[in-house]
């Protein structure tokens, strides 16, 4: 078994959203999100846009300062105090690479710019040396280091931003949405770039996406989100092949099978209505208004994520 390197407890990120004068009332983006990720190990999060899956990874590395609990990694809490420190050590690679990027600096200074910040060069020529290497490893040219971010593509703006985050040698990196700006072709060369990557240097990722079919791919375990609250976490294969809550058998139902036969003959399951808004959510269960097995007991209270067996966790009354 790994070792656990990141530990997410009862997490929760409300938002102060102004409804008058003197009155605001709290969008609650992600509300009591708890899971672990181990050393060396993918897990994948999904959901539909809006969801909180975004907000999740950034409130880990304290890009957004949490409402309530705790993260903790590498067996010591982060928290507002020593999270420079712990930067080093936690990195994220973000959905737009066209945004992500300072277009006033050359690749040379962006890749450059952690070496610098945590001091991990002595000087120019091992700074030189170690941006090369990076560049090496993400598939860059050495005569890209004195080019400017306009000048890519979409796929190498990527490489340029995971280049970045691995200089300063992290354990763990948030990927959101790290292909879902690129083609499908160059999302290929990038989901085997994490993985070869992964194998070499036994980083761990929290990967974020809407592509199931991408998620299984590179994950390991896949957590489902749904309005701020997880209500399925799986091992990868378990997920796909036997989903228990009501809305990942819907996900899973509306992934694309490249098989006329297999894609006339399966059901699909359409959800009824739409996405409750976060400012108003439903009491209890917050699938329930779109849920066919709703019942009485799903409006009174929130179900907990409870383990069904085999690290299988389903937050559901009637599943």
């Amino acid at each position: 078994m790994s070792r656990t390197l990141v530990e997410v407890k009862n997490l929760k990120q409300y938002f102060p959203i102004k409804v008058g004068f003197f009155k605001t009332v709290p969008l609650k983006a992600v509300d009591d999100v708890s899971f672990t990720v181990n050393e060396g190990e993918t897990l994948g999060l999904v959901g539909e846009s809006g969801c909180g899956k975004t907000t999740v990874g950034r409130s880990i590395l304290r890009l957004y300062e949490p409402t309530d609990g705790q993260v903790i990694f590498d067996g010591e809490e982060v928290t507002k105090k020593n999270i420079t420190g712990m930067r080093r050590k936690m990195q994220m690679v973000f959905q737009d690479p066209y945004s992500s990027l300072d277009p006033r600096m050359t690749v040379e200074d962006i890749i450059g710019e952690p070496l610098d910040v945590h001091h991990l060069c002595s000087n120019r020529k091992e700074r030189r040396e170690r941006i090369l290497e990076l560049m090496n490893f993400v598939g860059l040219n050495a005569e890209h280091a004195r080019r400017y971010a306009h000048e890519f593509s979409g796929g190498q703006r990527q490489r340029i931003g995971i280049a970045r985050a691995l200089a300063a040698e992290p354990k763990f990196i948030v990927c959101d949405e790290p292909v879902s700006a690129l083609d499908v072709s160059i999302q290929a060369q990038v989901i085997n770039m994490f993985e070869e990557l992964q194998e070499k240097l036994g980083v761990a990722y929290l990967f974020i996406a809407h592509d199931l079919l991408v998620v299984h791919h590179i994950s390991k375990r896949i957590a489902v989100m749904y309005l701020g609250k997880i209500v399925e976490i799986a091992d990868s294969d378990e997920l796909n092949e036997h989903p228990v809550h009501p809305y990942t058998e819907s996900l899973l139902s509306a992934v694309p099978i490249p098989d006329p036969k297999i894609t006339k003959a399966r059901k699909r399951i359409l959800l009824e209505g739409d996405v409750p808004s976060p400012l108003k959510m439903p009491t209890g269960c917050a699938f329930r208004t779109r849920c066919r097995f709703a019942t009485e007991k799903c409006a009174e209270e929130c179900p907990a994520l409870t383990d069904r067996g085999d690290g299988h966790f389903v937050a559901c009354w009637n599943k």
